[in-house]
Formats: structure tokens, sequence, C-alpha cells
């Protein structure tokens, strides 16, 4: 348990590094004003844009999540409860006006950082 990390994974950080080079600035880490105990991996605030890169394992990505075989008792609530929490979240802050992007660990950094500039660069009013 002492490896997992909140913030700064390897995926986050590539993406991250991605984004900024593009000229784009953004909250790491950032608390949500409507629940501050959760955190959005990165957040644009004025935007109101929040981008989820959630591991596979404690997420549950249907392509590469398994099942603990050991402690199962313990472990198969609180996945799903991360599961749960993730849809909640994504709701919470839909309610509240912000877009939210979720992506799996596994996936590209080209692409995700693709994906995010774009959503940014159009919900960024015109000048």
């Amino acid at each position: 348990m002492l490896g997992n990390v909140r913030r700064d994974t390897k995926p986050e950080l590539a993406v991250r590094t991605l984004l900024h080079s593009r000229g784009l600035r953004y909250r790491v880490d950032y608390p949500l004003p409507m629940a501050p105990r959760r955190r959005a991996d990165i957040a644009f605030t004025r935007l109101k844009v929040a981008v989820y890169i959630d591991g596979c394992f404690w997420h549950g990505c249907p392509e590469h999540a398994t099942s603990p075989s050991q402690n199962s008792d313990y472990w198969s609530p609180k996945l799903a409860r991360n599961k749960a929490r993730d849809v909640e979240t994504t709701q919470m802050l839909t309610n509240a006006g912000w877009l939210v992007l979720r992506f799996w660990e596994h996936e590209q950094p080209t692409v995700i950082a693709d994906t995010i500039e774009s959503a940014v660069r159009s919900a960024a009013p015109s000048t």
C-alpha cells in the first residue's frame, strides 16, 4: 500500500508534460469545491474541465481489471466502492456544470493530451 500514490503517477506526469508543452495551464490534484475530500487529477478551473486518469486495478478497467484472489472479502467491496465513487463524482461535477474527462492509465498519453486540448480549447471563450 505504501507504493500507491494519489498524485504524480507516471501516466499523469506524461499527460501533464504534454499539456504544459502545448501551453495549457492547469491545477493538479484539485479539491472539488462541492466535495473537498474528492480531487480531480487535472483541473482547468476557469473552464470547469476536470480530468481523471484512472488506474486499471483501482477503478475497474474493463480490459485490464483483475479480481484479487487473496483477501477478496476485503478487496471486492473496496474496488466496487471506488467505481461507485467515480460515478458519483462524475455526476456531481456534471450537475455543477463541469465537463468531466476520464481516461485509463493504459491509454496513450498523446491521445489523452489531444482529447484534453481539444476539449479545453473548445470550452475556452474566443477572444
